[in-house]
């Protein structure tokens, strides 16, 4: 018999972590589409910092480099399927 309410296990979740405070990373690119692009949904929305374990300061430069590279046209703004 099994419980509704059983506890998450927290040691099989993967632990979250900034990958650009952990591999030393200053500048967010934006001409750096494929990069940008694991930022971004499938519909194109950037994913937010939750999801992705970007520190808050990193995912502000994150949405910046995406807004601009949106607005010269690298990546879309809405799209159906961009992966």
């Amino acid at each position: 018999m099994t419980l509704m309410n059983e506890p998450v296990n927290r040691e099989q979740q993967k632990k979250k972590y900034c990958r650009f405070k952990k591999n030393g990373i200053k500048y967010i690119d934006y001409k750096d589409a494929n990069f940008l692009l694991k930022f971004v949904n499938d519909q194109g929305k950037i994913l937010p910092s939750r999801i992705t374990g970007t520190s808050q300061k990193y995912q502000k430069k994150v949405a910046k480099a995406i807004k601009r590279a949106r607005h010269i046209a690298l990546l879309p703004y809405v799209t159906d399927s961009l992966k």
